[in-house]
């Protein structure tokens, strides 16, 4: 069961989607949402400047003064804007009927401590957004973060769209792997789906045993109660499943993630990273 949900914010245009997408998720199953922003290192420490070498000694004492004090201000206003972002985060949670929520702002990088605090919150379910904060300066990337979090990640990862719509119905892209498999068994086992409309496709070369192993995976969730409607595509996979988000209005794209390693990704590509890219629907991504 879905007992806790860790969320993941740094207030960027897909906040408000991903608070939205948090509520369904907690409301639907009766979770706790514990809310982490991060402040990393990297982005947000002093002396970030370093001018001593092009200055005279007397003139560089006194402007590294202020540049430290220049970076010390900056930092408090950094931490000072996380904690509004949390509290809005607290606030928009509880109206849209979360009743336990808590937040926290950590230093370090978003991978790690998404890692550690998986553990120490005994979270059920990751939700994060396609894209941080730097989302409108190119559409066409993930955010930097997101594939490292879902490589690293031991619980199912729910990646927000920029907008949140009620979902209605879902899509299981099913090719039989371990990855499709532990997204079956979630969906007969957690409540997060239940009672909503599923689409299970399988995409590629379609042959009787593609077909049998299908209709073995509709068959189990007719058994759970969904009302199933099964079928087997030839074609990529990523040009078949977008096709039939559209086709059907999805609302929702559930499927394994990166089945392979980053060497054979580099090579031939990743459909995960094609897919979360180009749908713009909430994706539920299985390990």
């Amino acid at each position: 069961m879905i007992h806790n949900i860790l969320t993941c914010t740094d207030g960027s245009i897909y906040a408000t989607s991903i608070y939205d997408l948090t509520a369904w998720s907690a409301t639907r199953s009766d979770a706790a949402v514990h809310v982490l922003h991060t402040l990393d290192p990297r982005t947000n420490v002093a002396g970030a400047f370093n001018l001593s070498g092009n200055l005279e000694p007397e003139m560089g004492a006194e402007l590294m003064e202020e540049i430290v004090k220049l970076e010390e201000a900056k930092s408090r206003l950094v931490r000072e804007r996380g904690k509004v972002i949390l509290a809005n985060a607290r606030q928009h949670l509880t109206d849209a009927g979360v009743t336990r929520v808590t937040v926290e702002q950590q230093n370090g990088r978003l991978v790690e401590s998404v890692t550690r605090m998986e553990k120490e919150k005994q979270a059920d379910l990751v939700i994060l957004g396609k894209r941080g904060e730097a989302a409108d300066f190119d559409k066409r990337h993930l955010g930097s973060n997101l594939e490292r979090v879902i490589r690293g990640s031991t619980r199912p990862v729910l990646v927000a769209a920029r907008k949140f719509v009620p979902i209605e119905r879902f899509l299981i892209a099913y090719d039989g792997g371990p990855s499709a498999e532990k997204a079956i068994r979630f969906a007969i086992e957690q409540p997060l789906l239940k009672d909503l409309e599923c689409h299970l496709v399988r995409a590629g070369k379609v042959d009787e045993k593609a077909e049998w192993y299908l209709q073995e995976a509709a068959g189990k969730l007719r058994a759970a109660g969904y009302t199933v409607h099964a079928e087997a595509i030839s074609g990529a996979p990523e040009d078949v499943i977008a096709a039939q988000v559209q086709q059907h209005s999805i609302q929702l794209l559930v499927m394994g993630a990166y089945g392979h390693s980053r060497i054979r990704q580099l090579m031939v590509g990743s459909t995960t990273t094609e897919m979360v890219r180009t749908c713009h629907i909430p994706v539920l991504m299985f390990r």
